[in-house]
């Protein structure tokens, strides 16, 4: 898998223009955190959606962006975050323990 970073609001805009021709998924990353770096590494070793670009946030770095994410789409920030967005809209959110591949994976087959 690769991880494009986002880091600028104009990356943001890149990712909606994106979802309109396939899904697009944001991970929230604490690097201060010991969950969110558990769940990016389950994230690492079980992603196999080959159509799909995952963007990682910095949350450390880019915080600002994060709330950014949370108006434009009216998800509730938490830390770690998945997020799955399909004709500029979140069709699946999962935080901590309850970000699951499987249900992301039936969202991509619907989409």
């Amino acid at each position: 898998m690769h991880w494009k970073e986002l880091n600028t609001t104009t990356q943001l805009q890149t990712i909606i223009e994106a979802s309109h021709r396939q899904a697009v998924a944001i991970y929230k990353h604490s690097t201060r955190c010991s969950v969110s770096f558990m769940a990016k590494k389950t994230i690492e070793y079980n992603w196999d959606y080959d159509t799909v670009d995952i963007w990682l946030l910095d949350l450390i770095k880019y915080r600002p962006l994060s709330n950014e994410i949370e108006q434009l789409f009216s998800v509730r920030h938490e830390s770690p975050q998945l997020l799955l967005i399909k004709d500029g809209k979140v069709v699946y959110h999962g935080s901590h323990n309850n970000i699951d591949l499987h249900q992301i994976n039936q969202h991509i087959e619907l989409v």
